[in-house]
């Protein structure tokens, strides 16, 4: 970052490097569709760079950047809503070996092929069960449980009290429960 804002052009590409898949993947989950991530993230990375001279170390980089991303990302949610662009069924899933992240957790992957098929469809049912949630507890969940953020980091990037931001995770969590319930009793979970 010092090297950047002290004129050395290369250390922003080292910053787009380091973090250009989180901020994919970050994109990917807000606009569920690769293509439009792939683009939002390119935007994200522009508008990163035009004000970089703004940053001032009040916060850590990283928590800076989520900020940027996930303000770029509300807005661009917003403009595609407006435009329908998210109509009948809901999105596709995510490609296979996108990082998923904590969404592997909920379906290990086994050697067994039938094992394979079922960590799929579990992780799909998981990503279908995020998209219906409202769009604050769908963000706080991205961020906390998708992305590793602290409810700290979350509070500061999305303007929200400490309380709000876990109270929000809690319900969101609580929804997944419940709309998760039928799949994991289909699958003989307790």
């Amino acid at each position: 970052m010092e090297r950047f804002l002290g004129g050395d052009q290369r250390a922003f590409e080292e910053l787009v490097l380091r973090y250009q898949r989180r901020v994919f993947n970050l994109s990917l989950r807000f606009v569920r569709v690769p293509e439009e991530a792939q683009e939002v993230t390119q935007e994200i990375f522009v508008k990163l760079f035009r004000s970089l001279g703004s940053f001032r170390g009040e916060a850590k980089f990283s928590t800076w950047l989520y900020m940027v991303a996930v303000n770029h990302c509300r807005n661009r949610l917003k403009y595609l809503n407006r435009r329908h662009y998210f109509t009948g069924e809901s999105l596709d899933p995510m490609p296979d070996g996108e990082d998923d992240g904590p969404v592997r957790q909920y379906a290990a992957a086994d050697p067994d092929p039938n094992d394979r098929v079922t960590a799929k469809e579990t992780r799909q049912a998981v990503r279908r069960a995020i998209d219906q949630l409202s769009d604050d507890h769908r963000e706080a969940i991205i961020l906390r449980d998708l992305q590793g953020l602290s409810y700290e980091e979350i509070a500061e990037i999305t303007g929200q009290s400490l309380g709000t931001v876990k109270s929000r995770i809690h319900r969101a969590r609580s929804e997944l429960a419940i709309s998760l319930r039928p799949f994991v009793d289909a699958e003989g979970g307790t």
